[in-house]
């Protein structure tokens, strides 16, 4: 029977090495710190393990905790041990551990699947697997080899991965004073003060951009990836344009949070690669870069198809380009793409509200 168990377990462990990891969510007696809070006169964080919970934060790991405790009474030990500043969202009540997962894939808006949960007890992995089958689940033996791991250690450490818990709480700031802003939605958007700067990609964007087309799911147009090298070849070629989008707001940076790569042609460009941030879009940002791309075929007299891959993930994205006027060409490609076609007629008009730079 342990070596069926163990034989499941390597399974799993194959296939979450092959996932992008996003997020790990700790469990906390007897995972995060040795004892129970509720039982023992003092618990102590398991060795090393500090250091490890604040290289994973460098590497833009977010962390967070489901826990069946009292919020305040675990808030206290964390603090005391000097690293509640670490974790986003902890849910530390007494109910269901797959209920709080949920709600901290909700306020990180991402997929389940980019979720990591370390819980020692077997019963917490069931009732979460049963509820989540696309979730990562460990138990605690995994602690020990946690930075070697290749679904915690992403190829590149870019500014935005070191920053990323820092934007989430800037994040976070946004939303509070967009509930309490008095007046027009439009109005709250102009009192952002955004500035939305285009430009051509450069070898310095590219572990950056490459990052994104790993991680972004929601918002990715094609599906398509691309290596490092790959995206160098784009910046050099005559037949391609490799574009960026950078979002700042008075609040903060977010960083590059839009790519676009262009084929071009001479009747026809294509649009082989679009994604944004999943974090920018309730700013009203998320037709910027696409009208940027199309006024730029326009220019160059040509027409605009785009690859599109359907998803369970990517609708938003469907949604944005069929409003923006994109309609079917053709049959399904090869690739199991659909081809979508925008003749470019009319003007496309940048919002009001941010202040754009083409750079």
């Amino acid at each position: 029977m342990n070596e069926h168990l163990q034989e499941i377990q390597k399974a799993l462990d194959e296939k979450n090495s092959k996932k992008t990891i996003k997020c790990i969510v700790w469990d906390l007696d007897h995972t995060l710190w040795d004892g129970i809070l509720t039982e023992d006169v003092e618990v102590r964080l398991r060795n090393g393990l500090q250091q490890k919970l604040e290289e994973l934060d460098q590497r833009g790991i977010l962390l967070s905790i489901a826990s069946k405790n009292t919020y305040e009474h675990a808030m206290e030990k964390l603090k005391q041990l000097g690293i509640d500043h670490l974790f986003l969202y902890p849910q530390i009540n007494w109910g269901p551990k797959s209920a709080s997962l949920e709600k901290i894939r909700e306020k990180l808006n991402i997929g389940m699947d980019a979720i990591a949960f370390i819980d020692d007890q077997p019963f917490e992995r069931e009732e979460v697997k049963h509820t989540h089958e696309e979730i990562s689940i460990y138990d605690i033996d995994v602690i020990d080899e946690l930075l070697e791991r290749p679904e915690f250690k992403p190829r590149f450490i870019t500014e935005e991965s070191a920053a990323r818990r820092k934007m989430y709480l800037e994040d976070d700031v946004r939303k509070s004073e967009e509930e309490s802003f008095d007046g027009a939605n439009i109005e709250f958007l102009r009192s952002q003060q955004m500035r939305f700067t285009i430009s051509k990609a450069t070898v310095a964007d590219l572990q950056r951009v490459e990052e994104l087309t790993v991680r972004t799911n929601q918002l990715n147009a094609s599906g398509y990836t691309y290596s490092y090298d790959e995206l160098e070849s784009f910046i050099t070629s005559p037949d391609h344009e490799l574009i960026v989008a950078e979002l700042i707001d008075k609040h903060g940076t977010y960083g590059k949070i839009g790519v676009a790569l262009l084929e071009k042609g001479t009747e026809y460009w294509t649009l082989k690669s679009m994604l944004m941030s999943c974090r920018v879009m309730s700013r009203g940002v998320g037709n910027v870069l696409l009208y940027y791309i199309m006024n730029l075929v326009k220019e160059n007299d040509a027409k605009l198809l785009t690859e599109f891959l359907h998803t369970d993930k990517n609708r938003l994205m469907f949604m944005t380009l069929k409003f923006a006027g994109f309609t079917e060409f053709g049959d399904k490609l090869e690739n199991g793409r659909n081809l979508l076609v925008h003749h470019l007629d009319g003007s496309f008009d940048y919002p009001e509200y941010l202040t754009l730079t083409i750079e």
